[in-house]
């Protein structure tokens, strides 16, 4: 079994107990955090698709960490100008692992 799910505007095909990132969640280590927002669902292939969304379906997951991204270099120059600028940024991430699917 396996749904598609919109967290924080970004969409996630998630299973049972699986791990994956998504950007940073205003919650605690350890706290669990339900995702109403269930786009598809497949069930053994009985697949039921919302519009827009699954009605009384839901996915509740567990925060394991918060984390940074890997850096990403963002560099302007002009060319014969003298004009430089690198700039770097780490994305706020949280790792989550998916504690039940109720659809």
């Amino acid at each position: 079994m396996y749904v598609i799910v919109d967290i924080q505007g970004q969409q996630f095909k998630v299973e049972q107990d699986q791990k994956l990132f998504v950007h940073r969640i205003n919650a605690d280590q350890g706290a669990e955090v339900e995702f109403e927002k269930v786009m598809l669902v497949d069930n053994d292939g009985a697949v039921t698709v919302g519009a827009p969304v699954v009605e009384g379906a839901k996915v509740v997951v567990e925060v394991l960490s918060h984390v940074k991204g890997d850096k990403v270099l963002i560099f302007k120059k002009k060319r014969r100008k003298g004009y430089r600028r690198l700039n770097g940024h780490r994305q706020q991430f949280s790792e989550v692992r998916v504690k039940e699917i109720i659809a």
